[in-house]
């Protein structure tokens, strides 16, 4: 197997406001560029700092605020916002997270997790067919980290993305940092990590994900927090391996939101990422990749 048969775009990084200024100044070479929309929704600034640097780069516009997974449904006003920037910038991917945030006009400060029900699956979808519809752009759902289990789920995780694929049209965002952090909380282990890579339809994922995470012992449990503050992990270099095999043509990103280094620190995890992603389509160990 030759790399040579896949996409062979570079990794790209997450662009944060404390690289905005080093990126357009030194022009890093990856492979594009992501953004969280609801940074570039207001104000004349954000949004020519951007014009510049599509320019240049492809870019992935990644939200974290449409609340897909809300039985109110999808805030038109946010909906119509997302996708004037999404017109406006013309961005390579559009991703959103399988999750909710908002109930009752209440807009909580982070990305909560759902049951995994038929009637979660039909709200979600309807949404994602929504956000579809109205920004012209099959959207990519990535799936959450989670620290808690609804006892009613009666679909495992990787056949709701399945099914939720299936009935909206949309694509998956496998971010395997997140795969791994739920694995440590829930005490599944990592064959159910890779099985659950291996439940993936093979053409639903459009993007792969790394990140780091913060590790916590208390009482002798172990307990990891998705703060993408940290380099990636040997664990999840090692699921990385497993999904860049079963989804090569799918790009990666590399994430950093916390704890932010200085630009040639991400710069340099994303080569790593590639280096990895030949080591995996051409048999090598990770080790040589590292």
């Amino acid at each position: 197997m030759t790399m040579s048969r896949y996409s062979t775009r570079p990794a790209g990084i997450g662009l944060r406001a404390a690289h905005h200024d080093a990126v357009a100044a030194s022009r890093p070479s990856v492979g594009f560029l992501e953004i969280h929309a609801e940074n570039y929704l207001g104000g004349v600034a954000p949004r020519r700092a951007l014009e510049d640097l599509r320019g240049r780069y492809a870019l992935s516009l990644h939200g974290v605020g449409l609340s897909l997974g809300s039985a109110d449904g999808i805030d038109p006003a946010h909906l119509g916002r997302v996708s004037d920037l999404i017109a406006a910038i013309d961005p390579w991917l559009v991703s959103e997270h399988l999750s909710w945030s908002v109930t009752g006009g209440v807009y909580h400060n982070d990305l909560l997790p759902l049951p995994y029900t038929d009637e979660a699956l039909a709200a979600v979808a309807a949404n994602v067919a929504r956000m579809q519809d109205a920004t012209g752009r099959r959207v990519l759902i990535e799936n959450p980290s989670t620290y808690l289990r609804f006892a009613e789920s009666a679909i495992p995780e990787p056949d709701f993305l399945a099914a939720l694929n299936a009935r909206a049209g949309c694509g998956i965002l496998l971010d395997v940092n997140n795969i791994h952090v739920s694995a440590v909380n829930h005490g599944y282990g990592p064959e159910w990590a890779h099985a659950y890579i291996d439940a993936l339809p093979a053409d639903a994922v459009g993007e792969i994900h790394l990140a780091g995470h913060h590790r916590t012992e208390e009482a002798g449990v172990t307990f990891l927090i998705d703060d993408h503050g940290s380099p990636v992990t040997d664990e999840v270099w090692a699921l990385y391996a497993r999904a860049v095999r079963r989804f090569p043509d799918a790009p990666s990103l590399v994430e950093w939101d916390s704890d932010i280094p200085a630009l040639d620190v991400l710069v340099a995890e994303a080569r790593r990422a590639d280096r990895a992603r030949f080591a995996a389509l051409n048999g090598e160990h990770h080790a040589r990749a590292a």
